[in-house]
């Protein structure tokens, strides 16, 4: 666990920053010391990494709240597109060096203007945005949790995972068991009441998204023991036909 002084020496993100985030619910310490001083631990760093490359990439902090907090944050996805934009923003940089370089030596002559084009770059990031935010799903989402403090959105997460964990006893069945198959139906349920309506086609797709590796499937084994995430999967797959 590291303290908010030593997060803001390790990460160079200020202390009254750190604090902000906590305010607005984008980053919570995971845990507190007895004289109040704010703890975080390796989930919370990684999440701050998320945010950290989600700045540099100028998306706002409400925005990156709302990515990072979505049922079906793929942390992989993210850090691919993540990736991309950035290497466009070396490329742009790159070129702008190179102009500046060649005015120095060449004069008014060197005049180029292609070099400040950003328009590769906003394109680029409008497509990852969609990514997230562009579908009647999110949108419904936004509209379900507008108004909703952090805490109620922690704890609609919390409850989420203690669904999927309910798994975890069952996956010594087969998958189209009724108890697997009613708990994917509770969690059907459980995702339209809290986020967005998840239809069939939506559920199959995070059932993909929950047994392909990577954040979710780490956390659901974690919650309901080796092996769950790619039991959900299978259970889902029969739900789904």
């Amino acid at each position: 666990m590291k303290t908010v002084h030593e997060v803001s020496e390790a990460t160079g993100v200020s202390i009254r920053a750190l604090q902000y985030y906590d305010r607005i619910g984008l980053l919570r310490p995971s845990d507190r010391t007895p004289a109040g001083y704010r703890l975080y631990g390796d989930t919370e760093l990684a999440r701050l990494q998320q945010i950290l490359l989600f700045r540099e990439l100028e998306f706002p902090l409400k925005e990156i709240r709302e990515i990072l907090d979505r049922p079906d944050f793929d942390r992989q996805t993210a850090l691919e597109q993540q990736i991309a934009l950035l290497t466009l923003k070396k490329e742009r940089l790159e070129r702008l060096i190179r102009l500046a370089r060649e005015t120095k030596e060449k004069g008014d002559t060197a005049m180029d203007f292609n070099a400040f084009d950003h328009s590769e770059i906003d394109a680029f990031a409008e497509e990852a945005k969609a990514r997230w935010g562009d579908t009647a799903a999110y949108r419904e989402y936004e509209q379900k949790t507008a108004g909703q403090s952090a805490e109620e959105l922690r704890s609609a997460g919390d409850g989420l995972m203690a669904v999927l964990a309910g798994f975890g006893p069952l996956k010594e069945k087969p998958a189209s068991c009724p108890e697997a198959q009613t708990q994917v139906k509770a969690l059907q349920n459980y995702i339209t009441a809290h986020f967005y309506t998840c239809t069939d086609a939506i559920l199959a797709g995070l059932g993909q998204l929950y047994a392909a590796g990577g954040d979710f499937t780490d956390n659901i084994d974690r919650a309901g023991g080796p092996g769950t995430a790619a039991f959900v999967g299978e259970a889902i797959r029969v739900y789904c036909g």
